[in-house]
């Protein structure tokens, strides 16, 4: 199996033992060192992001639905989704979005997109375009007049 196989199955492991061992499980995917969405961190840091998530969405799934590979990056398409039941504090998760707010109790599902460059069977950066407007909205954050207003 060349490098680019081998990148793409291991993030498809990642997937999997987020499924079978909990959210914060895709930390031992990353290396000791990483680049996330341009800022240098170690694995305690991301592994202290996937818990706040975790805080704030206790039921929290990620389910992959494209994977593609070329050279040492991995883009991977998935659908998350979760219910707003507790009380982010990361001012870095979701943009700040959800840090002190209360619940809300309201669920939500979306699509995200998730980039990783890989050294070494590890992820050493990651970026992630999501659509966080839309979960606020499904949450009641935002006024769902905003869909179409601006149409």
């Amino acid at each position: 199996m060349n490098v680019i196989e081998q990148n793409k199955v291991t993030i498809w492991q990642m997937f999997k033992a987020v499924e079978q061992k909990g959210f914060t499980a895709q930390s031992e995917f990353f290396a000791d060192q990483v680049i996330n969405h341009g800022i240098p961190v170690n694995r305690d840091m991301v592994r202290a992001i996937l818990q706040d998530i975790l805080i704030t969405f206790p039921d929290v799934k990620m389910a992959p639905l494209h994977i593609m590979a070329e050279g040492d990056w991995v883009v991977a398409r998935c659908m998350i989704s979760g219910t707003h039941k507790g009380i982010g504090q990361n001012p870095f998760v979701h943009e700040g979005l959800l840090a002190g707010v209360p619940p809300t109790g309201k669920s939500f599902k979306t699509e995200h997109i998730h980039i990783f460059r890989m050294e070494g069977g590890l992820i050493v950066e990651h970026w992630a375009a999501r659509n966080d407007v839309g979960m606020a909205r499904q949450l009641g954050l935002l006024p769902e007049e905003a869909i179409s207003a601006a149409k």
